[in-house]
Order: C-alpha cells, then structure tokens, then sequence
C-alpha cells in the first residue's frame, strides 16, 4: 500500500502543475518539475522518459509515457517500477473545492521489483530523506484524496525476501483498485501467472483510510492459487501485519501450489486429497501465531488441531495438539506401486527425503483413537514427538497394535545424515498378525513379549537395516508353529510333516539376542512344548531377510521311550524358509554313542576278566594254603588264616626237630 502513496505523490505533483499551468508550461518542464516533486516527497526518482499528454475537460488529465521509479541507495539502484505508460485523470470541479478526487490511474505494461533486506528493509518503504524536515506546503492541510479507479494491464512484479529466502515472479498482472473516499470501503481485484501458476485475488476492506495509515480494519479477502481456494475474514492492519479472523482454505493438489511459490516437491498420495481447512488464526506484530478451533480434511480423514507458532527463532517453533477420531489407510499401500516395485525383493532402496526435520522446532502431540489399515483396526495411539534442530523424539505413550500393546520411544537424527533408533517394550502381541504385516511371515502363531533397543543408519530402509546394531529378548507363549510338526519329523526322520494343515504346539520359546549389522544373533533359545524341548541357536539377517538357524530338541522318546535328538535346520529367505533335518549331525551323535556303547562292552568285558583272574588266583592260593574259606569270611581272612596255620604247622614241626623229634 505504500506503493498507493507513492502513486498518489505523483498524481499530487502532476495535479497541481496542471491546474497551474495547463496551456503556458512545456512538457518537458512538467516532467521535471513532477519529478522534483516526487523526489522530495518519497526521496526517490522519478524520470518520465516519453511524452507528457494533458487534458482539461471533461477531467483534468495527464498522460506519461516511459515512467520509472528508483530504488533506494542501500538496494544498489536501479529502478522499483518501470511502466510503459501512466495515465491519470482528477475531478477538475472537485479538486477546485479542495478534494483530490482522482477519476482514474492506468498503468500499462508496468514492470515492478520489491525487495526486502535481510536486515528488514523494504524497497516499497517511502520516507523522504530528511525525516525532520518538514515541507513548507505541508503548513496547510493536505487535501482529501479519493481513487475512482486505478488498473494494471499486463503487468509483471518480482518480490524478492532476503529474510525468508523466497523469490516469487508475477507475470500477466491485471489488477483494479477502487477507493471511492478514505472513510469508506477499498476493494482490490487481481489476476496473474505466478511461477506459471494462475492467481487471482478479491480484496474488501472496511476502510481505506485505517488500512493505508497502518490501522486495524476489517479485511474479507478470497485468493485461488493453482485450483487451491483460501479466504480470510476478519482484521489486519498493515503497519505491523497484525491480524485475526476467520480461515479457510480448499486444496485439490498440492504440487501446483508448492510449484507456485517456487518450490519443489512430491504430490500427496490420492488417498490423501483434496485437502480442506478452516480455523481462527491471530498473527501478532512480534511474530506469533495461534490456531484455535483447527478443523482439517485429508482425503476422508478429518483432524482438530490447536497450535502456537513463534517466527522469532532460527526456525518456526511449534507446539501443537493433533486429534484423529478415525485414520482410515485400507487400500492405501502398493496401489500406485509398479509392478517392478512388487517384484524387487528386500526392503525398499528408495530414498527416504526427512529434509522436514529441518523445517520446524517445538512439541507436536497427536491423539488417534482409531486406525484402519488392511492388517485390522487398531487404536487407541497417543503420541508426542519432540523436534529440535533436525532431530526427533517420539514418545508412544500408548499404542494399542496386533491385539497388544507397546510402548517406548523412537528417535530420527537428521542432523548428519539420518539414523533412527527405537527403544521398545511389547505385550501381549499377536505374532501371527505382526509377522504377517510386517514382514510376510505366517508361519508363527502366538503372545509375544519383550523389550528391545536397535539403531540403524543411511538414507534408504535398506540402508538401515542393514546396518541395524542393538539387544533384547523375546518371549512367546501358547503357541504353535504353522506348516511345521516338529516331533513327527524328527521321530520319523521324514520332511513331509512340513506342510498345510502340519502344526507343532508349544507352551513358551524363550530367548535373548543381539544385533550387529543388521544380523540378529541368538544362542539361549529354548521352546518348551508337550511332546518336545527344544534349545536353538543361530542368525537371522534382518537387513537381507535371511534365515540361518539350528534347533536341536533336548527331550524327544520313541515310542520305546528312546531319547532322540536330531539337529534341524532352518535356512534361506524369509518368504520361503527351507527346513532339513541335519543328518550329518545325526550320523556324528549315532558315531558317538556306538563309540560310546563299544567302549562300556570293552570297560565290561575287561572287568569279566579282571574278575575271573582274580577268582582264579583266589582259588590257587587257597588250595596251596590247605584251607577251606568259611561262610561270610573274606579272602583275605582265609589266606590270613591258612598264612597263621601253615607258619603255625611250620613253626611245630621245627621245635620238634630241635627237640628230638617228640
């Protein structure tokens, strides 16, 4: 609007130098009187480089061929608007009893540049260079000013904000203004090519003269952009753009609109267009802006929402309050997908763009008390996300999923480059349900629960997994294994209890893991079941979707009441787990126990003849001894007794000797 006074400066100058000397002044003298004027009104330059037309009746008028107005010094020069022509035509009647009733302001073809400074100023900001020094005419009271009409035809405007970093280009501008008195309503209509988007805007104010002295007034304004609709009702005053009201705004796709002003971005998924939005928004001069009674529409999915938003940091600062009564995703994955896309086996390569981390600051909670999506309904989830500097903290306050809960917290770092880490506790979770969704796995059904700490990094989800490091541990109960009978194929040593309609049950399968580059890694499992005990160990790629994993049951009988224990193996992709019996595992345990039974025969047999040698010289010695054993005595009290009898018969026999034989 300061632009309006400017204009209005030169139709002043140009008024009074007509209705002075209309017929006695060259063209020439017009134009630089006028131009003298204006620079000491606005301290700007005015050249008008074509011919000046005059006119008397039935309005006074001039016309001005080849205008341009200069920039400040601090901008480097150069020109802030350049019109091919300016025509202007003043009430001659009503400005003889002293109102500037002006009939009409054509510009054509006029060329325009804003500009505003890093450090705040603007190019359209008009001040004459000496703010103290006070023109003489202004000793009387500067007449009333009125605008019947004033037009832009094929007009072009760039505005450039060094602040925000924005360059917007107007092209085709055709724009009327009306200001039939100060005290009464303005209206401004516009249409243009923004970036090669069509925009148009229907202005009313309530008083023109608050509006353009920087007062509050009442403002309707309705603006398209690109098909997108956006109206606002209520105040706003321009000198501190202040303002509160009414919002609403309609958006039937967003790339158009994000190409408008310039910038580059993907389009929302159809599920989640058109967009609708309405609200009662306050702007406050220091920059604050608050959103009460938010009411939005993505697609069929309808959100409240309640903010504050401070400009005056490095970047916006947020806090809001986000409610979803119903999210409703059914059918929203894998519909645009191609059939490459399908097909490409792993986790998804594409690169994930979490440049929005950067965008805002502050505290965001959301509230859904229902989600839909193809793998069920779920609900309710109540979350509140953190965002500092590129980085964000999600806290799950409670997030009811897969007929359980979880709970936690997940942390994305865009700060140098992007990682995410998740620290989470689950309960009472269906497996079935989550395998199945998350991963396409349906061959374990059951409770699971646990707690686990991952941190991955890279660009892609790819990327992530395969780089995933961490711990946890699991626990599952009453369950069972799909397409699988455990205890039928080892009994029988017979792969063909894997299959349709096979099952093995199980009471628990306990065990802890680590992780380290995306492998999962696991040495205490244990799988208790009525008919078998199972321990296993092994690797399960998260990043490949890979198996590698040995189960070897630890309590399995024959019908005969044998132990059993063949090694099983689980390998290859997630999609298709191949399973096989480990027999050469088993001939090594079969090795082991013949070894083991041949040498007991071997320990026995050595003990039979250990045995009857001994039975052998036993009974040698107490043959040569002359002795009978005695019930209940022990060998070595025979031999001891036949050893004293023999020394004893020896012992006489010598004394008789010695004795004469008697």
């Amino acid at each position: 609007m300061r632009l309006v006074k400017a204009l209005f400066a030169v139709v002043l100058g140009l008024v009074a130098l007509l209705a002075a000397a209309v017929f006695f002044i060259p063209t020439e003298r017009l134009a630089t009187l006028a131009a003298q004027q204006f620079e000491a009104a606005t301290g700007r330059s005015l050249t008008i480089g074509g011919e000046i037309g005059l006119s008397l009746y039935p309005v006074l008028g001039a016309t001005a061929q080849d205008i341009a107005i200069g920039n400040p010094d601090w901008a480097g020069g150069g020109e802030m608007l350049r019109a091919d022509e300016m025509d202007i035509g003043v009430n001659l009647m009503r400005l003889i009893s002293g109102t500037v009733a002006v009939e009409r302001v054509v510009l054509q073809s006029p060329v325009v540049e804003f500009r505003r400074a890093a450090d705040g100023r603007a190019t359209w900001d008009f001040r004459a260079p000496e703010a103290d020094e006070t023109p003489a005419a202004s000793t009387s009271e500067a007449p009333t000013l009125t605008l019947a009409r004033a037009e832009i035809h094929d007009g072009r405007l760039r505005y450039i904000d060094e602040q925000g970093g924005m360059d917007f280009r107007v092209m085709d501008l055709d724009a009327t203004l009306s200001l039939p008195a100060m005290d009464g309503p303005l209206s401004l209509e516009a249409s243009a090519q923004l970036n090669g988007q069509p925009v148009s805007l229907a202005l009313q104010a309530g008083t023109a003269g608050d509006l353009l002295g920087g007062g509050l007034t009442s403002i309707t304004a309705d603006a398209q952009i690109a098909g997108a609709e956006a109206r606002f009702e209520g105040r706003v005053s321009l000198s501190d753009m202040a303002a509160e009201g009414q919002v609403s705004a309609a958006l039937p796709a967003l790339a158009p609109v994000v190409a408008a002003i310039g910038q580059s971005g993907a389009e929302l998924p159809d599920n989640l267009l058109p967009v609708s939005f309405s609200g009662q928004i306050t702007h406050t001069a220091d920059g604050q802006v608050f959103l009460r009674d938010g009411a939005a529409n993505l697609g069929d999915i309808a959100l409240t929402a309640a903010a504050d938003v401070s400009m005056t940091s490095p970047r916006p600062r947020v806090n809001a309050q986000i409610a979803v009564p119903v999210l409703d995703l059914r059918g929203a994955g894998g519909a645009g997908s191609s059939a490459e896309e399908q097909v490409e086996p792993g986790w998804s390569r594409a690169l994930i763009d979490a440049s929005a981390l950067g965008a805002v600051d502050g505290e965001i909670s959301v509230a859904l008390n229902e989600l839909r999506s193809d793998s069920g309904t779920f609900g309710p989830i109540r979350l509140r996300s953190t965002i500092d500097n590129s980085r964000a903290v999600t806290d799950i306050r409670e997030a009811r999923l897969f007929g359980g809960a979880v709970t936690g917290q997940v942390i994305v770092n865009n700060r140098s480059g992007l990682s995410a880490r998740a620290d989470l506790q689950v309960r009472d979770i269906s497996l079935v349900e989550l395998l199945r969704d998350t991963a396409g796995f349906e061959r374990l059904n059951g409770t699971a629960q646990g707690r686990f700490d991952l941190l991955g990094s890279g660009n892609s989800l790819h990327a992530i997994m395969n780089s995933l490091r961490g711990e946890g541990d699991l626990s599952f109960s009453e369950g069972e294994i799909i397409g699988l009978d455990l205890a039928g194929m080892l009994r029988n040593l017979d792969l063909s209890y894997v299959g349709e309609g096979a099952r093995t049950i199980y009471n628990s399968i306990t065990g802890s893991f680590t992780v380290a580059d995306g492998v999962l890694s696991n040495d205490d499992l244990l799988f208790d079941s009525p008919r078998v005990q199972v321990t296993g160990q092994g690797q399960v790629g998260l990043g490949a979707q890979t198996l590698d994993y040995r189960i070897v049951p630890s309590a399995l009988r024959d019908d005969e009441g044998n132990a059993l224990r063949v090694p099983l193996m689980v390998t290859g992709p997630w999609s298709a787990p191949r399973l096989r019996l480990d027999m050469e595992a088993l001939a090594r345990e079969r090795l082991a126990e013949e070894q083991e039974r041949l040498e007991e025969l071997a320990r026995e047999e050595a003990r039979r003849l250990e045995d009857r040698a001994r039975a052998e010289a036993e009974a040698k010695i107490v043959d040569e001894l002359g002795v009978t054993a005695e019930e209940g005595e022990s060998l070595e009290d025979t031999v001891r007794r036949g050893v004293e009898q023999r020394l004893g018969e020896e012992i006489g026999e010598g004394l008789r000797g010695l004795f004469g034989g008697n």
